[in-house]
C-alpha cells in the first residue's frame, strides 16, 4: 500500500515506514527549504536527525526533522518556517574547530 502526502500542492507517494525525507528524495525533491542568510537550498543531509538541514513543516507544525518523521497517508508538508538559521550555527562550529 502506498501513502499519498502533499508538498507544495503536489502529490508525493510514500511507502509505509519510510521517512518524510526519504519519500521526498525518492519523488525527485532534493531540497525543501533555504537558509535565511545565503538562500542556499537544504534537504536531507545526515539522515539521523543531527544536522537539522531537513527541517520542514508537517501538518502545520514547523521545524520538524523530515528524516525522523515517519510518512503517513494524507500528511501535508510545507516549507520550513524556522526562525533559526542553522547555517550560522554550522559556521560557528567550523570557526571553533579552527581555533582549537
Amino acid at each position: 500500500m502506498t501513502y499519498q502526502m502533499t508538498f507544495r500542492g503536489a502529490a508525493v507517494p510514500a511507502e509505509p515506514g519510510q521517512s518524510v525525507a526519504a519519500a521526498l528524495v525518492a519523488a525527485g525533491i532534493p531540497d525543501w527549504r533555504t537558509t535565511r542568510k545565503g538562500g542556499r537550498p537544504r534537504g536531507l543531509f545526515c539522515g539521523i536527525g543531527v544536522c537539522f538541514d531537513c527541517l520542514i513543516t508537517v501538518d502545520g507544525i514547523p521545524d520538524q526533522r523530515a528524516c525522523l518523521v515517519t510518512a503517513a497517508d494524507g500528511m501535508s508538508l510545507g516549507d520550513a518556517e524556522t526562525g533559526a538559521d542553522l547555517e550560522d550555527a554550522g559556521d560557528r562550529r567550523n570557526s571553533d574547530a579552527e581555533r582549537a
